[in-house]
């Protein structure tokens, strides 16, 4: 094999090997790089949602309290309300 013949076989198929070769370390790259922004991306949503969750366990738990406190109000309202109905009679 003469060098002229060893010349065209490299720049025929070396070329688009090593083109080859070097898109799929570019591609990689980026797909690297796609995986930690899509995983970052779930961290974030993780983290939003258990605020959303605390905040909503917590406006959960205020709500009981008023409504117990409110409850409470009543039943001594109505209490008074039957004394007072007690003493008519």
């Amino acid at each position: 094999m003469d060098v002229k013949t060893l010349s065209e076989v490299i720049a025929n198929q070396g070329f688009p090997i090593a083109l080859s070769i070097l898109l799929i370390f570019r591609i990689d790259k980026f797909m690297q790089e796609i995986v930690l922004a899509q995983k970052e991306g779930y961290r974030q949503i993780l983290e939003n949602t258990k605020e959303i969750h605390s905040t909503i366990i917590s406006l959960n738990q205020q709500n009981r309290e008023y409504y117990s406190l409110r409850f409470a109000e009543v039943q001594k309202e109505l209490f008074g309300i039957k004394v007072e109905l007690g003493k008519i009679e």
